[in-house]
This record gives C-alpha cells, sequence and structure tokens, in this order.
C-alpha cells in the first residue's frame, strides 16, 4: 500500500472517532461566532504556562513519587497540564458545565468545603472569647469539682437510653438499680475535674461540663462505654483566667458555633441574590 492510501485509511479512521466530532463542533461553533460578529477574547486561545504552574505541577509529582521530577518527566507534565486546559476551554465552548447534575453538585461541594474552610479557621477576638469562657467557666477551670450520679449502660443497652430517660423524668427514685454493674461509684460527692478524669476519662469529664444540672441526661461516653448522668452540683472555686486556657476556649467556641457560624455565612450570600419560585 502506497504512503497516500496508508494516510487516507488513517485519516478515514480519525474522522470516526468521537472524539475528533467533537472538537470538530467545537471549532464549527467558534467559526459561527466569529461570522455572527460576536466578541471572542483572544486571550481565550492562549495558553501560557507560567514558572509558578510548572512549580506548582512539579512539587505535585514529589509529593506523590517523593522526588523531584526528571526534566523528561517535567514535559509529560506540562503537556498532560495543557491537554487537560484544551479540553476545558473546549467543553467550556460548547456549554458542556450547563445544568449538568454532576458538575453542579461538584462546584457545590467544592464551594461548600472553600465556605467551611474558612469558617472553621476564624479567630475569634478576646471579648468574644472572654464572654464564651464567663458563660461556661465549669469547661476550663482544673479545680472545678462535681458532684453527679450516673447510670451505667454499657454498649448493649445504647439503644434503649431514651426509654430509661423517660421513666427516670416520670420516677427517678430507684434510678440505681438501671444501672448495669461496674466497678465505677454510682455518685460522686464534690469531686475534683482531675478525679473524674482518673475513673471516667477525660472525655467524659469535658462532657459533664456542658450537661445541665438537676435532670438526667445523656448518654455520655466514658473509657467503659455509655451513661447517663444527672450532674447535681458543680463549683468553682476561682475565676479562670483567659489567658491560661485560651486555646481551649477558643477551640470549644469554634466546635460549639460552628453550624451557626455555616449558616450566617450562607445567608450572607444568599441575601445577594434575588429568588423568585414559580410553582405549576
Amino acid at each position: 500500500m502506497g504512503w497516500t492510501a496508508k494516510m487516507d485509511t488513517r485519516a478515514r479512521l480519525l474522522l470516526r472517532e468521537p472524539l475528533v466530532h467533537f472538537l470538530i463542533a467545537g471549532f464549527f461553533i467558534f467559526l459561527l461566532s466569529a461570522w455572527r460578529g460576536e466578541a471572542a477574547d483572544p486571550e481565550s486561545r492562549r495558553i501560557t504556562i507560567t514558572e509558578a504552574q510548572v512549580a506548582r505541577l512539579s512539587a505535585n509529582w514529589e509529593m506523590t513519587w517523593r522526588r523531584p521530577p526528571q526534566p523528561r518527566e517535567i514535559d509529560a507534565l506540562i503537556r498532560d497540564y495543557i491537554k487537560e486546559e484544551v479540553y476545558y476551554r473546549e467543553a467550556k465552548r460548547l456549554g458542556l458545565d450547563e445544568d449538568d447534575t454532576v458538575i453542579r453538585r461538584r462546584l457545590r461541594s467544592k464551594m461548600e468545603y472553600l465556605a467551611s474552610a474558612q469558617v472553621e479557621n476564624a479567630q475569634a477576638d478576646d471579648t468574644t472569647l472572654q464572654a464564651w469562657l464567663d458563660k461556661y467557666p465549669a469547661r476550663f477551670d482544673r479545680d472545678v469539682t462535681y458532684s453527679f450520679d450516673q447510670i451505667y449502660l454499657g454498649d448493649k443497652r445504647r439503644d434503649q437510653a431514651a426509654a430509661i430517660l423517660t421513666a427516670l423524668e416520670a420516677d427517678s427514685a430507684d434510678w440505681a438499680a438501671q444501672s448495669e454493674s461496674i466497678s465505677l461509684p454510682n455518685s460522686l460527692e464534690s469531686a475534683p475535674r482531675g478525679a473524674v478524669e482518673r475513673q471516667f476519662g477525660p472525655a467524659f469529664a469535658s462532657s459533664i461540663a456542658k450537661l445541665p444540672s438537676d435532670m438526667w441526661s445523656g448518654p455520655v461516653e466514658s473509657g467503659f462505654g455509655m451513661h447517663l448522668v444527672r450532674v447535681r452540683n458543680q463549683e468553682i472555686p476561682q475565676k479562670v483566667k483567659l489567658a491560661d486556657v485560651r486555646q481551649a476556649v477558643e477551640n470549644d467556641w469554634r466546635s460549639a458555633t460552628l453550624k451557626q457560624r455555616e449558616a450566617k455565612a450562607y445567608q450572607a450570600l444568599l441575601d445577594g441574590y434575588t429568588i423568585q419560585i414559580l410553582k405549576p
């Protein structure tokens, strides 16, 4: 077969490729726009690979392969980036990003991630943190003491917690009979936080600091399993200084107000739109 015949066969095979049809369609749309006199941004047909982009591609490679890329590997990274950019721009020109559920959800996820990251990294000023510390001092004072009762549920009765709480609201006279057997006291009187941590674990001590007083709450997790807890009293012997517990207060404030701040950030975006709903 001669060279011309080979080229002819190769061209026919190439024209059968769907991707070629896709690119040809994009090219004709571009020509049609030019013929109609629609403005065409010359920069949209220019791809410039900057030193910063090359450095970023190289850094990503090094993070994956634990070594710097060789010159030929950098060239391959650049070619792949150009290919991605060409396909991306042509897809945009053809409007393939419009009314696509997958793309819409992906973009929403990215926006929610960016918004959440911004909210999570928000810095509270000393006035805000001091107000939070004044509102919840027992969460941060190491010398606070607790008087409380606990019902040990273990893991097997976790699903029964709501029913037990309802029964306790009606009659808590025999509450100790609801507890599974365990080598922990059912009640503690004026126990320092350190003692509570040693017996039940730090997570348990942190949790009961946030519980309301004089009512059964839970379940609360300890190193042994799940508990229902009634905090009868908590005493703070001295006023905590913000400078001594600032990081703990900020972490607690950030965690407790995260959903509220996310909702506020979304509302700020929503307020910039006019919403019209036409129901059938």
